[in-house]
């Protein structure tokens, strides 16, 4: 059997031929985004006709929610590792460590996590992700909250702030790649941990003062 280019057409199981779709599909979500990409460019990458792909995923939303669904559960399994044991500024180093790595050699998944989400797409969008481990990271802290006599009620929204902040700089250093990514993460955590270590239990803005 042979594509429309008189190729052979390499014969796959059902399962090995979803897989193949998914890895030319993520790197051609992650070039182009959601938007740009065409079931007939998957299909033409994949040496297959575009009802294939119409058969394993239903459409361009199905195959993409697949992808954005396995990143999500990658790194958050990733992270959630990380955040398990240790020294609440090691945590704060694993964690940012985890997300800089996983930009750096799984930057295709990123890419796509990273962009905005076609609409319809339920739960499929960068801050659905970053709300997900903040709820992680609320819980380490709500610690450091009480050792410090600050109120934990505020936990929730500095967790907020925490992954909001290292998130944004991760898509910043995904496209200048430097400096090395030990680098970025030492700095983020100075900028955290001494953060942390000077807070107020009260604060309030000067010109209200």
């Amino acid at each position: 059997m042979t594509d429309g280019d008189g190729r052979a057409r390499v014969r796959m199981s059902g399962r090995e031929r979803r897989e193949q779709l998914l890895a030319v599909a993520r790197a051609i979500f992650a070039q182009k985004g959601f938007d740009a990409t065409s079931i007939e460019e998957i299909a033409a990458r994949a040496g297959v006709s575009k009802p294939v792909v119409y058969e394993h995923f239903g459409g361009k939303e199905g195959i993409y929610a697949v992808l954005v669904d396995r990143e999500m559960g990658v790194l958050l399994d990733r992270l959630t590792h990380a955040l398990d044991v240790g020294h609440p500024r090691e945590l704060l180093e694993q964690a940012a460590l985890v997300l800089l790595t996983y930009i750096d050699e799984d930057t295709d998944g990123f890419r796509i996590l990273s962009r905005d989400s076609p609409p319809g797409t339920a739960g499929a969008t960068f801050s659905s992700l970053l709300n997900d481990v903040a709820s992680q990271v609320e819980h380490v802290m709500g610690r450091e909250f009480a050792l410090r006599g600050i109120e934990t009620q505020y936990a929730p929204m500095y967790a907020q702030m925490l992954v909001g902040m290292v998130a944004l700089t991760g898509q910043w250093w995904l496209e200048v790649r430097s400096p090395a990514r030990e680098d970025v993460a030492a700095h983020l955590v100075n900028l955290v941990w001494n953060g942390l270590a000077h807070m107020e239990s009260d604060p309030h803005l000067l010109a209200r003062d």
